[in-house]
């Protein structure tokens, strides 16, 4: 009876442990970082349009054409920010990409210009790294962007 006990409580432990599987994060809805991201926008002088994925951009310069497609390559300078205004990112010199390689926000906020544009965008977490983050940007971080698109291939 006491190896039976032990062999249950033992089982018992196994299974409670296995079935509390690791979570995965949340990610933060776009609609729940919209005060943040307009408090954001107001406080630095930026006036955004909303586009219909939840992302906000100002175009300073629309360019001229081409615009960018998704498989296309894009040459650009940029500079990424949190919204405490600290970099996280910049370019020193000019980059080059497909824009199918980088991030949501970038994939739909970069054709809103052409070559030679600047865009100013602010991107909800779920369409930058999520709830995952990565490397130095923490999870569930909305990040605000300054491009210059400089060329399109």
């Amino acid at each position: 009876m006491t190896k039976f006990f032990w062999l249950l409580v033992g089982a018992m432990f196994f299974i409670t442990g296995c079935g509390k599987e690791e979570k995965g994060c949340t990610n933060v809805k776009p609609a729940d970082e919209a005060a943040q991201i307009a408090a954001f926008a107001t406080a630095n002088g930026i006036t955004t349009t909303k586009h219909s994925s939840g992302m906000y951009y100002q175009i300073i310069n629309p360019g001229t054409s081409p615009r960018p497609a998704i498989n296309d390559s894009v040459t650009v300078n940029y500079i990424g920010r949190y919204l405490d205004y600290a970099i996280f990112d910049k370019s020193i010199a000019p980059v080059t990409f497909k824009l199918v390689d980088v991030i949501e926000g970038w994939i739909t906020g970069v054709p809103l210009i052409s070559k030679g544009g600047k865009i100013k965008l602010l991107i909800p977490s779920t369409m930058a790294y999520g709830c995952n983050g990565a490397r130095t940007i923490p999870s569930n971080a909305v990040l605000y962007f300054d491009i210059d698109l400089l060329d399109v291939k």
